[in-house]
C-alpha cells in the first residue's frame, strides 16, 4: 500500500521548537496534527484577506464608475437597500 503522507522536514530555532511542543502538547496534539490546524487555519486567514482586498478593489472601481458617470459614491445602507431588493 502506497504511503498517504509524506514527511516535511524544517529547520527552527530552539526556543520556537520548544514552543511548538509545548503547545502540541498542551492541545493534546501530535505535531503534525498540529501543523496541519494551524496550515488549514492560516490558509483560511489567507483567503480572507484576499477577499477583502478583491472587495476593496472592485469598491474602488465601482466608486470611480459612478464618479466617471456623475454618480453619487458611496451609497447610504438605504440606496443599497433600494438598489438590491428593486427588482424583487
Amino acid at each position: 500500500m502506497a504511503r498517504t503522507t509524506r514527511i516535511l522536514a524544517v529547520s527552527l530555532p530552539p526556543d520556537l521548537v520548544r514552543e511548538y511542543e509545548a503547545l502540541a502538547k498542551r492541545l493534546r496534539k501530535n505535531k503534525s496534527e498540529l501543523f496541519r490546524e494551524m496550515w488549514a487555519a492560516f490558509k483560511a486567514v489567507r483567503a480572507e484577506e484576499e477577499f477583502s482586498r478583491a472587495q476593496r478593489r472592485v469598491t474602488r472601481e465601482a466608486g470611480a464608475a459612478a464618479r466617471r458617470a456623475g454618480r453619487k459614491w458611496p451609497l447610504t445602507e438605504a440606496e443599497v437597500e433600494r438598489i438590491v431588493f428593486e427588482d424583487r
